[in-house]
């Protein structure tokens, strides 16, 4: 299967608009994925131009992350209110429960947790209760609810989610898309991914680029995040503008421009994440500190002997998650995996995006605090199972008695 380009004979201007026509026509139920990034912003000035002429509305799905900058803020509301006649919105100042990969004593953090003292107040109007949902569950991740939202929206009747993600910002992003023979899509549409006979992602701006983007809005004049504009004089190239929720493992390198532009929060930040000072240090830094780029052991050491080390240096619980991980993964590789006396210490090409397997991939997932460990493949356990998960591994370990 071919993997170059194919041209359709019409701009990318028409081809996301006709989509989301086509998705409009195909669903009563259609919501969008908001995160107040240029390209769910695109995303939601589209739709809104076609809600308009077919007088129909459509949900705007809006997760707040209380350690947000007050300019995302500020260009949701304004969005919000520009579009106020024909979305349905649902603004979330709920406990969700993310990665916090700038510290190993809270690789976890919770959003808007009870009995903290928040970043800032509450917006009017946004949703602070999650019993609204009759699906939340307390502290549920943010996989979990973004899901479950979509099925509870759906309701009896089939429904599709608009994210604007585009196909050229990542490799990830590339594959949503492209899904390979495995995914399965609405009628055929390439830019779709069906997760059930009810709900299904449409991506209608997949073949945009960056300048795309920014030609749309100057050459139409719509509004957009001016925390764009304060990126762009601090240096910032275009393809690590990026704004979400900062304590990813992707996220975490442009943790240090929060102090810069805008520090009032940054200080509020310091004080309610751990490890966020640490992480604006050091995320960037193409060493051994968070294992990004390049990594190095200790003399006399191998790089399994360093990855213990760096375990028992955890405290217990974090260290625990990492082993049950671990364990698995020795276990598949050992059993199924065609490498019965174990993994190697090292081996060629085995810090790159395919998993090839060693214990130094194995320490690099350690040192870059991937909690969830997607470098060894892994997904995020479902909050409901995870203590149930723990309670197995236990038993598993005890019996293969890997690590």
């Amino acid at each position: 299967m071919s993997r170059g380009k194919t041209y359709l004979g019409y701009d990318v201007f028409v081809g996301a608009r006709t989509r989301i026509a086509w998705i409009f026509e195909e669903f009563s139920q259609v919501y969008l994925s908001f995160s107040g990034g240029k390209d769910s912003t695109v995303m939601l000035h589209l739709c809104a131009e076609e809600a308009r002429r077919l007088h129909r509305k459509f949900g705007v799905l809006f997760i707040d992350w209380e350690c947000q900058y007050k300019l995302t803020i500020d260009h949701v509301a304004e969005m919000f209110r520009q579009y106020a006649d024909v979305i349905e919105p649902y603004w979330c100042c709920i406990p969700l429960r993310t990665v916090n990969a700038v510290s190993v004593f809270e690789p976890e953090w919770v959003c808007w947790e009870e009995g903290k003292e928040w970043i800032r107040e509450k917006p009017a109007g946004a949703i602070t209760d999650g019993s609204f949902f009759p699906f939340y569950k307390p502290e549920m991740t943010f996989e979990e609810f973004v899901l479950e939202f979509g099925f509870w929206y759906a309701g009896r009747r089939k429904a599709a989610c608009f994210v604007g993600i585009r196909a050229a910002e990542s490799l990830n992003r590339w594959a949503t898309v492209s899904g390979g023979r495995v995914k399965h899509t609405y009628k055929g549409r390439r830019w779709t991914t069906l997760f059930s006979s009810v709900l299904c992602n449409a991506y209608p701006l997949y073949d945009w680029s960056t300048e795309d983007i920014w030609t749309y809005c100057g050459k139409f004049g719509k509004c957009y995040n001016k925390l764009y504009d304060r990126f762009y004089q601090a240096g910032v190239p275009l393809s690590r503008m990026r704004i979400c929720e900062p304590f990813g493992n992707e996220q975490r390198q442009s943790l240090d421009f929060f102090q810069i532009i805008e520090p009032e929060t940054w200080g509020r930040m310091v004080a309610r994440v751990n490890g966020a000072n640490f992480g604006s240090v050091y995320a960037r830094e193409r060493g051994i500190i968070l294992g990004n780029y390049r990594i190095s052991k200790p003399e006399k050491h191998t790089w399994k002997s360093f990855t213990l080390l760096l375990l028992e240096s955890m405290p217990q619980r974090t260290a625990e998650h990492y082993r049950n991980k671990i364990a698995v993964y020795l276990r598949w590789w050992t059993t199924r995996g065609g490498l019965p006396d174990g993994i190697p210490d090292e081996q060629q090409n085995d810090l790159g995006s395919k998993d090839v397997p060693s214990w130094r991939r194995i320490c690099k997932c350690v040192l870059k605090n991937d909690y969830w460990c997607r470098t060894l493949c892994f997904a995020p356990t479902k909050t409901a199972a995870y203590q149930k998960y723990c309670d197995l591994m236990a038993r598993r370990r005890k019996a293969w008695q890997l690590i």
